[in-house]
């Protein structure tokens, strides 16, 4: 299971750090995780990835220099910094995870996720 985290209310340009906890039996480090976010009456999009070892990580092209993915496979947890947050970055955000991507792959379309979390509400005021 997957468990996002760290939402909330802030202004623009503020910073926000979310969390994807994961539970279970099969080790963190095997799965591949992306954020997702969807905003009110548009399609779920992708944000960011970073590969099962850590050291690959991709990024839309909306959020890129701004947010910043990482993860720490000892506490079986993803984080998603977001620095310099603007109105339109406001969204549901989602964490995903994949079990069957090479070490070092990213993955960045939601049909190549199998396990979803229930999503975190991010709100920006201007």
């Amino acid at each position: 299971q997957l468990q996002a985290s760290g939402g909330g209310l802030v202004q623009a340009g503020d910073s926000l750090r979310l969390s994807c906890a994961a539970s279970g039996r099969a080790a963190f480090s095997s799965y591949v995780v992306g954020w997702f976010r969807q905003a009110p009456g548009t399609e779920r999009e992708f944000v960011a990835a970073i590969s099962r070892s850590g050291d690959t990580t991709y990024y839309a092209d909306s959020v890129k220099g701004r947010f910043t993915v990482s993860r720490d496979n000892a506490k079986n947890t993803v984080y998603l910094r977001m620095n310099s947050l603007k109105p339109e970055d406001a969204a549901v955000y989602y964490c995903a995870a994949d079990p069957s991507a090479g070490y070092s792959t990213v993955l960045s379309r939601i049909e190549e996720y199998d396990f979803w979390g229930q999503g975190t509400l991010v709100t920006v005021s201007s």
